[in-house]
């Protein structure tokens, strides 16, 4: 037997029987969940971070992720399946390794990679024969097998014979009751078969399905294509909203009509603007990388145009609304419902929320803002807390201005305390009373 495949047996063996541990590089909103699943299914896990303070929190069995409970992470401490630290050294202990770093755009939309580099330099030093490293972090085609396959390699082991190198993009969407990441379909693929092969072994251990392809390219055009087709439909809808606006018609009934079709039309719904990490960044992943090979993404640009324009929508159509009362946006009582970027989460990355909010203090209104999943925001070097939802709240704003939908709020309750409603989610659509209503 050739060393190749004597480190692949000896890896096979240890995943099949649970005895591999895994590291796992990143508690965030994918790490940690990912994590815990290992640790669910049998594995001893080393969850790595260079947040002190996340780090604490996790060895005290807490979680700070919307979808995964204390009492799990408790559970997995206690019974040392689960182990947090900073000391990357425990790198050298793990039979295989989950990248799960953040991958933010910088300020000119180019990819910002520096997080994975920074994790891979951690895991370079640590890398041994036999181990099996995968990439979970969104990015660009060509990162694993450009940039990360040559670091390690400096090493002298070689990718699909000494160490197995792979990538397989996280799928997690906050909030959803449905799907999960055991029950989500897991796509993999490897820098050669015997890396694909092990990293879909790996992932069969604690995913229901695991979708193998040819490449790591093709793995990381994969999640790229699934986060761009929600960016580009969703700016059409968006766009639908403004062009209804101007017709003097309802989007939100022709949205729902179109939905009766029972082929050929998918339904998505306007909004205030993208929120969350993955779908206002990730197409500009593609669209960079393709400006590299000379050619224009037309779609995702125009959608990304769209999307970023609607915070600013939103605000002039409540200045509307206000002066259709004789009042102007300019020294008027705004009270926000919702700041996280979707329903029923505490998440706010990149949530047009916070633009709008943004947008409406820059013109003089005086905002106030009730979320009973975010406790504070940061704006502009300053903070603003959540206030808690009141009959004197309701009846002194000049506008109520709904850019979360959670279902935890009483709409009924709401309009008809309200003097003015401005509904960015169509969350009031069960609400008869309409008169105080304007929908975007």
């Amino acid at each position: 037997m050739d060393s190749r495949h004597s480190a692949y047996k000896n890896l096979e063996k240890k995943i099949k029987e649970k005895t591999a541990i895994v590291g796992v590089v990143g508690l965030g909103y994918v790490g940690l969940p990912l994590a815990v699943e290992l640790g669910h299914a049998g594995f001893s896990v080393l969850g790595l971070d260079i947040s002190k303070k996340k780090v604490k929190l996790v060895s005290a069995g807490k979680s700070d992720i919307d979808d995964v409970s204390d009492q799990r992470v408790k559970k997995l401490v206690k019974s040392r399946k689960l182990k947090a630290s900073s000391n990357f050294s425990l790198l050298k202990q793990a039979d295989c390794v989950c990248v799960c770093v953040p991958t933010p755009l910088s300020k000119t939309k180019d990819p910002d990679v520096s997080y994975i580099l920074s994790a891979f330099s951690q895991v370079k030093k640590y890398l041994h024969r036999g181990q099996l490293v995968i990439l979970e972090s969104t990015t660009y085609p060509g990162t694993t097998e450009e940039l990360i396959r040559p670091m390690l390699e400096e090493t002298r082991l070689k990718a699909g014979r000494d160490f197995f190198l792979a990538f397989s993009p996280e799928r997690v969407d906050p909030g959803n009751p449905q799907y999960n990441i055991k029950n989500t379909p897991r796509v993999v693929g490897g820098t050669t078969s015997l890396c694909t092969r092990i990293a879909r072994l790996f992932y069969e251990q604690t995913i229901v399905k695991v979708v193998p392809v040819s490449s790591t390219q093709s793995a990381e055009m994969v999640k790229l294509l699934e986060n761009t087709f929600r960016s580009v439909n969703i700016g059409l809808v968006n766009e639908v909203a403004l062009m209804c606006d101007r017709l003097k018609i309802d989007a939100w009934e022709i949205i729902d009509a179109a939905d009766s079709k029972p082929f050929g039309f998918m339904k998505f719904y306007p909004g205030p603007g993208l929120g969350g990490h993955c779908i206002p960044i990730d197409p500009h992943y593609l669209s960079w990388k393709l400006k590299s090979l000379n050619y224009y993404a037309r779609f995702i640009e125009l959608a990304g145009d769209i999307n970023s324009r609607m915070p600013e929508y939103v605000t002039d159509r409540v200045n509307l609304a206000l002066n259709q009362k004789g009042k102007s946006l300019k020294g008027s009582n705004i009270l926000v419902l919702g700041a996280a970027y979707k329903r029923d989460i505490s998440d706010v990355r990149e949530s047009p929320a916070l633009d709008v909010m943004r947008l409406m203090e820059q013109r003089g209104a005086k905002v106030t803002y009730n979320d009973p999943f975010v406790p504070e925001v940061i704006m502009d070097g300053h903070s603003l807390k959540s206030r808690k939802l009141s009959l004197r709240m309701l009846k002194t704003a000049d506008c109520v201005v709904i850019l979360t939908d959670h279902s935890l709020y009483d709409y009924p309750w709401i309009v008809k305390n309200s003097q003015l409603i401005f509904d960015a989610r169509n969350a009031t659509r069960m609400v008869k009373n309409k008169k105080k209503i304007v929908k975007l």
